[in-house]
């Protein structure tokens, strides 16, 4: 399997996982609130947008270089996979907009889960095609969680802007929920919804 069918087959899995949740969360109501309510929503607001420009970060380093050799400066020196690890936040931020810490920790949990499926296929890939200096990476850089002792940097980059703006594109996706759960929050509040299960 090629590199670009990783990819898709990484987008699908978000895009089901994240279809799948939509379903039960027209159930679910906060216990909080609505000053705590509102505030978890604003938190999660900016766990989106810290995701946003930290995929697009992961971007400026990896856009088109994957497949044709080993990037281990940038975000990619601290996190094998930074720009997964964006994406659990940004979706953190996507739970948070419920008004519920619980989906919240859920959310980024589930996209964790269905990545770790996809970064396992994708290293197997990456062995077989760098070898030994792979290898080598994979023994120093964590897979997920970073560590920002591990940092540097190049003094240069050359920049895929096509790329950036795909990322982009990709990651507004992400803000999509603060209007939908605002929708499922309003028929809920107008009875149209009936909230089966509070959760914190």
């Amino acid at each position: 399997m090629t590199l670009s069918r990783f990819q898709k087959l990484r987008r699908l899995m978000l895009a089901l996982g994240l279809a799948a949740s939509l379903a039960p969360l027209l159930f679910i109501r906060p216990v909080w609130g609505e000053a705590n309510h509102f505030t978890i929503e604003m938190a999660g607001a900016a766990l989106i947008a810290i995701g946003i420009l930290g995929r697009l970060w992961c971007t400026l380093y990896i856009g088109g270089r994957k497949a044709r050799e080993i990037v281990d400066v940038g975000p990619y020196s601290m996190s094998r996979n930074p720009l997964y690890v964006f994406s659990a936040i940004a979706a953190a931020g996507m739970g948070a907009q419920t008004g519920s810490l619980l989906m919240a920790l859920a959310f980024a949990l589930l996209t964790w889960l269905a990545f770790s499926v996809v970064i396992r296929r994708e290293e197997q890939h990456l062995a077989a095609l760098f070898g030994a200096p792979y290898l080598a990476y994979c023994a120093r850089v964590p897979r997920f969680l970073p560590d920002p002792r591990l940092f540097r940097d190049d003094n240069t980059l050359t920049v895929t802007p096509h790329r950036l703006y795909r990322t982009l594109g990709d990651g507004l996706f992400f803000f999509a929920a603060i209007p939908a759960f605002e929708t499922i929050e309003h028929l809920q509040q107008s009875g149209v919804i009936d909230a089966a299960l509070y959760v914190y």
